[in-house]
């Protein structure tokens, strides 16, 4: 006989595992899969391919049939440094109804639900199967997904929906942006600055670049659809780190400096990054016309579509989360989640899970036990339904 836990019990399991993304998640997932072997459910663990330690978990609930669900959710969580918390932030605390650690409400919450309903899933006489599904890296990226999603669809009976779990209240998102994560480097020529035109100043350059952000996401806010549901409505582009020069005499030999493109579901990161890269191209001669060995380096961190509104014919994964939670409003997110990787693959999905985007990632972060409990109740609905 396995382990047994309840959802608040497994949570505080979860959040004792401090798996911020810089570290290893592997603790994490070795106790799930363990846990799973405990009820007699083979789980499949994919290490990351970079060979950082960490790893995706995957793993069926019921018969090797299709049309069943996905539960999605991620292990990693951001970092406590520099946060004023009142309580150990790797220790699950409760306060008037709350539940406070990191990753409560992002999403670690989620993942104790359809871990700790497991015994609960096994004796509901599934005719078709839950799979669940960990992924490492979200917080960076959404860069542990696509393996997962791959072997999933290759190995596992196709399933109908996938419910990704981040925090919404329990509301039904069927849209969100994608991101197109860049990293710059820009390599100048370093002269006397009293002798500015024999040199290539990558600092100068990198302002260029970057203003040319600020440019694009002016001309987005002008031309955004007044009735569009997200907030705010167009493709934003933004710059949030820069680090360059040597002293103020010298013209900078580097400057380095990272950026994030957060478009609309019908927006290309793909076009984006070539549009960007013609930009710098440009600039670039330039450089070498000055100094053959100046330069931009453009790198891509992560890139992932938007949740696009599906089909009405074709949304089974809305159908299924609209009936299972009563909700029949129109919600959209300005975050990201995997959901476009499993979309891109074919798959029916929307965003559904306990807890409030507003306390991810804030010191003190909670999920309010009602919303764990409303959690609780969409799972157990869904078992259910898969039974029948």
């Amino acid at each position: 006989m396995g382990d047994i836990y309840t959802t608040r019990e497994m949570l505080a399991k979860l959040v004792a595992f401090p798996t911020v993304s810089r570290d290893t998640n592997l603790p994490l997932i070795h106790f799930a899969r363990d846990y799973l072997a405990g009820h007699g459910i083979e789980s499949v663990l994919l290490p990351d391919p970079s060979g950082a330690p960490k790893a995706n978990l995957y793993a069926q609930i019921g018969p090797a049939e299709p049309g069943g669900v996905i539960l999605s959710g991620h292990t990693d969580v951001v970092p406590v440094d520099g946060q004023r918390w009142t309580s150990d932030p790797f220790t699950l605390t409760e306060r008037g109804g709350r539940l406070y650690g990191r990753g409560a409400a992002d999403m670690k919450g989620f993942d104790a639900i359809a871990l700790a309903l497991v015994p609960e899933m096994l004796r509901a006489g599934l005719k078709r199967p839950i799979q669940l599904a960990l992924s490492f890296d979200e917080e960076l990226g959404c860069t542990g997904a696509p393996p997962m999603v791959d072997a999933m669809r290759a190995n596992l009976p196709p399933a109908a929906a996938v419910f990704v779990g981040e925090p919404t209240s329990m509301t039904v998102v069927t849209q969100h942006k994608g991101m197109l994560g860049l990293t710059t480097r820009v390599t100048g020529h370093e002269v006397h600055s009293s002798l500015l035109h024999t040199g290539v100043s990558a600092v100068m350059v990198a302002a260029r670049l970057i203003d040319w952000h600020r440019q694009r996401m002016e001309e987005n806010a002008a031309a955004a659809d007044p009735d569009s549901l997200f907030t705010p409505p167009y493709t934003t582009l933004h710059v949030g780190t820069v680090r360059g020069g040597t002293a103020n005499n010298i013209t900078a030999g580097e400057c380095v400096f990272g950026s994030d493109i957060r478009n609309l579901p019908g927006d290309d990161p793909e076009a984006w990054r070539a549009r960007y890269r013609a930009f710098a191209d440009a600039l670039e001669a330039e450089m070498k016309s000055v100094s053959a060995g100046a330069g931009i380096e453009i790198s891509t961190r992560a890139i992932y579509g938007g949740c696009r509104r599906e089909p009405a014919e074709t949304a089974v994964a809305e159908g299924m989360a609209r009936r299972l939670t009563g909700d029949n409003a129109e919600h959209v997110v300005s975050y990201g989640t995997e959901a476009g990787h499993f979309q891109d693959r074919g798959y029916s999905v929307c965003v559904v899970g306990p807890g409030s985007i507003e306390q991810a990632h804030q010191p003190d972060e909670f999920i309010e036990i009602a919303q764990l409990e409303a959690g609780e109740a969409f799972v157990r609905r869904l078992m259910a339904q898969l039974a029948a």
